[in-house]
């Protein structure tokens, strides 16, 4: 095995990721957006220099073997990226799951500067991203593959480090800064919040259902200095669908497309409602929770179920005896959700509240909106009054991550 270079350059090699599509032309700019759904492929080389000295000879470096294929090489272990995260400006293809290396990736899944391109192409303003397949999308591989915790804890300082200073500090109006959190040690996970909102972070992501990966459940109380942390810090809770390490449950010759449909709806659901039922909307009043790439179109029949659950049962178990708020209103005072391709869901705006649905184009992968992001939203916000339409495609983002956007491109959406 060769090791990767931080640029890789090498040519493509053939692949099952479908046709390379032609080059896309500007889109035509109708609104402001702000995408909170978005990945960064981790790039060869981001932990060079940034581990302490004892640990730089463990540190993850990509490397290619001799059947061409690259991947991490992370603790003895070969963990290679996947297609799907990354086959943006492509056809679909076939083998979307199949390891991909990065000369076969669009180069704006891990060089900011090629993003920040492709977001201008889009007409996308400014990007909130979570990691890739390194990481997991909420940190868990990172720090579960190696029995080493402390070396563990030096590799999510790393991660943050590069990702505010290398991926967010060259464009810092245009990303969203977005943290991993430790996950052995709530006291010390709280700390490291604190420290990261004095240095600009404005998220974390966190597994959805860390009972899941083995971790203390949301029910045990094991979490809530860190969510302290965060509500105290304004810094959002983004839950990823998937973040967990596990997906929904189908049979198992049921063919792949089944998990795919159930990706959103059929797991934020359950998620949801285990966010709720933990409490911390009623221990700490001031969290956000932000349910990502799960969809908006089932929180309406959610709402419904939690109003007459309540209304048939009341408080029986004392659940809520501390809030005045029902159930269904703590889920729309505390959780926002993430609109993916739904024109539909658009008919129930107001019932899942018009505050509470943020907008993402899922970049770089196979499910993502790009190049057309402007004409998707066009399709779901026609009609609609034009300050309902900023808040979905830009203002209620900007509040929930205290992002700011200029004047100049909040009245016009073609001035950056």
């Amino acid at each position: 095995m060769t090791s990767v270079t931080e640029d890789p350059t090498v040519e493509r090699r053939e692949d099952p990721f479908g046709e390379v599509l032609p080059e896309p032309d500007s889109r035509p700019r109708r609104y402001t957006v702000i995408s909170v759904d978005d990945h960064v492929v981790e790039p060869p080389g981001m932990f060079e220099g940034r581990l302490p000295g004892r640990f730089a000879d463990r540190s993850p470096r990509v490397v290619r073997g001799d059947d061409a294929k690259e991947a991490w090489l992370f603790e003895d272990q070969l963990l290679p990226n996947i297609g799907f995260n990354a086959t943006v400006g492509r056809r679909p293809g076939a083998g979307s799951r199949e390891p991909i290396n990065f000369a076969d990736m669009r180069r704006s899944a891990w060089d900011i500067e090629a993003r920040v391109a492709d977001m201008d192409l889009d007409g996308v303003y400014a990007s909130l991203c979570f990691p890739s397949y390194l990481a997991g999308f909420g940190g868990l591989r990172l720090q579960t593959l190696s029995a080493d915790l402390d070396f563990s804890l030096a590799l999510v300082r790393a991660w943050n480090d590069w990702y505010i200073e290398e991926w967010c500090g060259p464009h810092p109006d245009r990303m969203i800064p977005c943290q991993l959190t430790w996950l052995h040690d709530p006291e010390l996970a709280a700390s490291e919040i604190r420290k990261n909102a004095e240095r600009g972070f404005k998220a974390v992501t966190f597994p959805e259902s860390p009972h899941q990966a083995g971790l203390p459940s949301l029910h045990s109380g094991y979490w809530d200095p860190f969510v302290r942390a965060c509500a105290e810090t304004g810094t959002a809770i983004c839950v990823h669908t998937g973040s967990s390490g596990k997906l929904p449950e189908t049979a198992e010759d049921a063919p792949g497309d089944v998990t795919s449909a159930l990706f959103g709806a059929g797991y934020s659901l359950t998620t949801t409602v285990d966010w709720l039922y933990s409490r911390y909307p009623v221990k700490f009043p001031d969290v956000k929770i932000v349910i990502s790439e799960g969809g908006i179109g089932w929180v309406p029949a959610l709402l419904d179920r939690l109003d007459h659950h309540y209304r048939k049962n009341g408080d029986k178990r004392g659940i809520w005896v501390d809030t005045a708020l029902h159930p269904a209103e703590l889920l729309q005072r505390n959780f926002f959700f993430c609109l993916l391709d739904e024109p539909s869901a658009m008919v129930q705006r107001h019932r899942i509240g018009i505050d509470n649905i943020v907008f993402e184009t899922d970049f770089p992968h196979t499910d993502a909106s790009w190049p057309d992001t402007q004409e998707l939203l066009h399709r779901h916000l026609t009609g609609l009054p034009e300050d309902e339409a900023r808040k979905i495609s830009w203002q209620n983002a900007a509040a929930l991550f205290r992002h700011p956007i200029p004047d100049a491109v909040q009245l016009d959406p073609s001035a950056f």
